[in-house]
Formats: structure tokens, sequence, C-alpha cells
């Protein structure tokens, strides 16, 4: 007999929030986890960025105070607070992981999980090494393990890790990933960033906001390249007026070491960069290291990721995986879902998830926030489109908040004006993009989202002005001449 009724290797959000629902359903269940729990989003991603670049945002906020009849003298910052009350808020969350799973009786082992049959792991002491620059890292496990554990069935929800950079000089002192950020103990004087997407240009964002002189390397010819272009368009103009440098059709060739690191770019805008750090962000690669999938019979695709199919099954029976190492979306929310899912799924109910309706946030300054398809995708998939914009300037709440860069984008069919995306830069776009996301899953069309009444004065009203403006019936802005 197994001696859990569920197995999950990984304490990520998806893998937790598996655990709590099948334990609330009366069920035993594991968890092995070698590190805190939380996973990428508690402990390197999500709530640690944003931890600190709310610190950023306070230090600008407080820089403009004088534009609102507020004035503040001496204005400093100290870095090591800023780490400081980030690891704070981390280690509260993570720590109301382990409660949360300890009110729900779930069992947590602590070490690396390595497959030794279908559904049964060796569980092996891991010590956690030092922060180095690719981010935290663990001593190979022993060769006695310090336990066996089963389950009638296993969750994988390992998660993810950065990609490092193929290129001569990526393994010098001062080349880190996204993760190793969290050790650097001051900020740089000059950063390279490698990579323009989401993780990239929130570590610009937040590193601009603290004094470094801050350059983007990015291979597409635009920032944040999966976001619609008018997004990545405007985020490139904002970054410029900010004083970030943005190369884009580059890519870093080689790194040296001299007296700093010296960086050389080819493409477009090719040139030698001199750095004190060099950030590689050019993405993250499924955490499935030394878990020995082949003897479980878990087979991956050609990406490397673990295949799944709609109901998160993987080829092996009753092993099933969720969350970044599926490589659906790897994103937090994402993989909660998924953990959800796969647990409704185990204990016999129908359950499945549409990944065409998943908001996503990127916390630059401005905010972004996106769900649904491009303009380019929309039409690409056969849509005749219609698009319309609404700038956050023409709002009475954005003025009298003090922040009125960006717009929301909404693009929608012509003939019956389904909301196909929204698209947002600007203030609280990471909030208003809810709004989006209940549209498109209800179904909605242009009229109904204009016709419902929003509280004024609200950053939210953009939603309703845009969908006027797309009906062609503007009324805080002037009609686009046809």
């Amino acid at each position: 007999m197994p001696e859990f009724d569920l197995l999950v290797i990984g304490g990520g959000p998806g893998g937790y929030v598996a655990a709590i629902r099948m334990a609330q359903r009366g069920l035993s269940v594991a968890v092995v986890e070698k590190e805190r729990p939380g996973g990428v989003c508690l402990n390197w991603g999500c709530i640690p960025t944003k931890a600190m670049l709310r610190s950023a945002e306070v230090l600008e906020t407080v820089r403009a105070a004088a534009d609102y009849g507020v004035f503040a003298e001496n204005l400093t910052f100290d870095y090591a607070t800023v780490l400081q009350r980030k690891e704070s808020i981390v280690k509260e969350l993570t720590d109301g992981v382990a409660s949360l799973l300890a009110a729900n009786g779930v069992t947590t082992i602590t070490g690396h999980a390595r497959f030794i049959g279908p559904t049964t792991v060796e569980v092996h002491e891991v010590g956690p090494a030092p922060l180095g620059p690719g981010g935290p890292g663990y001593a190979a496990p022993p060769t006695t393990p310090i336990r066996r554990v089963s389950g009638r069935d296993v969750i994988i929800a390992t998660g993810s890790v950065p990609v490092h950079l193929p290129v001569p000089g990526a393994d010098l002192p001062g080349v880190i990933t996204s993760d190793g950020a969290f050790g650097l103990t001051e900020v740089p004087g000059r950063i390279v960033i490698v990579g323009g997407s989401a993780v990239g240009v929130e570590w610009a964002s937040l590193f601009a906001a603290f004094g470094s002189e801050v350059t983007i390397v990015e291979t597409q010819n635009r920032l944040v390249p999966a976001e619609d272009s008018d997004i990545g368009a405007a985020l490139g103009r904002s970054f410029a007026k900010r004083g970030i440098t943005v190369l884009t059709g580059s890519m870093v060739a080689a790194i040296a070491e001299a007296d700093t690191l010296r960086v050389t770019v080819e493409g477009a805008q090719a040139r030698e960069l001199a750095a004190d750090v060099v950030l590689v962000g050019v993405g993250r690669r499924p955490n499935i290291a030394d878990l020995a999938l082949d003897i479980a019979g878990v087979a991956t695709d050609a990406r490397g990721f673990i295949a799944v199919d709609e109901k998160l099954r993987t080829s092996a029976e009753n092993v099933y995986a969720i969350g970044d190492v599926t490589g659906k979306a790897l994103l937090a929310h994402v993989a909660s879902h998924q953990g959800l899912t796969a647990a409704d799924v185990i204990a016999g109910h129908e359950a499945h998830i549409d990944y065409t309706v998943i908001p996503a946030a990127t916390f630059t300054h401005p905010e972004i926030a996106s769900v649904g398809l491009t303009e380019d995708a929309a039409r690409a998939a056969g849509h005749d489109v219609l698009t319309a914009r609404f700038p956050f300037a023409a709002l009475g709440r954005a003025k009298s908040f003090g922040d009125t860069e960006g717009f929301m984008k909404i693009v929608a069919g012509q003939k019956h004006q389904e909301i196909l995306g929204v698209h947002i830069i600007g203030p609280s776009a990471s909030e208003l993009i809810a709004e989006g996301a209940l549209a498109m899953s209800m179904e909605a069309t242009l009229d109904e989202l204009a016709d419902t009444i929003h509280a004024h004065p609200t950053l939210g009203e953009i939603g309703m002005e845009t969908a006027l403006a797309a009906l062609g019936l503007p009324v805080h802005i002037a009609p686009r001449k046809r």
C-alpha cells in the first residue's frame, strides 16, 4: 500500500495549493521540498522582486514630492534595509505557507526527491550552498537517502531555474542570473541586463530607480516582445526618458574581464559596454535535474519541459505535473490553478484549464498587464480586428493621482465586437487587468463593457472609456478621424 494518497514533489504555489486541496478532501498528503516552501514565486520571483520594486517606487515618489506640495530634504536610501525588508516579507509568507500545510494535516519532508519507481521516491538530505552568481545552489545529494516515500498519485511541481547565457565569459565573477541578483549587497554603478522580457525590464526599472546606469540588450526589435507591439514601443519610450539605454535587435556575443566587465554587443546596435554587473534574464528552464524522470516513465517535450495533457497527466500513470515544469505559462497564478485542476482530476472531478484567458503582469514603472491576443496575433489567427486606445492622461483620477503615463488598448472582433485581448501600460495595470480577464471569460462584447457603470473618479473607468472608443463613441477623448 502507498504511504500517502498523494505525494507532491515541490512546494511552490501549485504544489502547496494542490496539497491543501487534497488534504481538505480527507486524503493523506506529503510534500517534498528542498528549500523554504513557496517555490520560485515566494523565494526568488514574484514576492521578493515586488517588495524591492515597492521600495524603488516609494523612492521615486518621494523624489517627486514637491510636485504635490510636500518637501523632503536630504533624501537618501539604504539598500541593506531594502534587502532586509524584502527578506522579512519573504520569511513571513513562506512561514505562512508552512503553517497552512501543517494546519491542513499535510506532511512536509525536507530534501531532494529522486524517483526509484513509478510513484516512489528516495528523499536525499540537501544542504543549502551559499548564494552564488547563478542563484541558490545545493550540495549534491549524498549516496544514502534519508527515507523513501510513495504515493498512490504523484504531482511533480519543481518549478524552473534561470537559463544561463551560452557565450564566452558567462561564468565570470559579476555575471549573475535573476536569482543571483538577490545576492548583490549594493547597487551596481553600471549594469548590463541581457534580455528585455518581463524579468529583465523589472530589474532594469528597479536598479534605474536606485541610481544604476542601466543598459538592456534585447534580440527582438522591442522590449517585452511577448506583449502587444504598442506596449513594447511605449515601454521603450518611457525607459528612454528615465535614462535607461535599450539596445534592440542586438545580442551579447562575449563577456571579458579587464578593469571592469567588457560586454561585446553584436547586431543592429553593436558596441562594447563597460559594466560592474551583467544580469542574464533570457528565460527559464524546467527544474528537473536529478529527478530520474526516466525511472518513473515521465516523458519531456522537445523543449525539455514535462509533457502533460489537458488534465495535467504525464506519460506515466498516476503521475501529474504542474507549474513551470510543464512550460505552459511560467506564471505563479497559472501554477496555482493547475494545482487545483490536478487535485480535482485526481479526486475524480471533471476539470481542465483554459489557457486562452491568462492575465500577465510586469511590474515595471509604468506597469504592464495583458490578457488574450495581441493585435498581431489576432490578425494572424484570421480575425477581422477592431482596436482602440484610451490614455490615462484623460482620466481625472490619474491626474489627481499624479501618474498619467500610458494607456489601455482593446483588441476586438470587427463583426461581433467580442473582446479578444486587453493590453495596459500605466498606473495599477496589474489590478485593472482583472476586468479584462473577466470580460473575456464571460465572452463579453464591447457594448457590454461600455454599458457597465464604472465608479468615478477611478482608474478603472479606463475599461469603459476604451470600449466606448472602440465603438466609435468616445466621450472624453476626441474621436478618431475616419
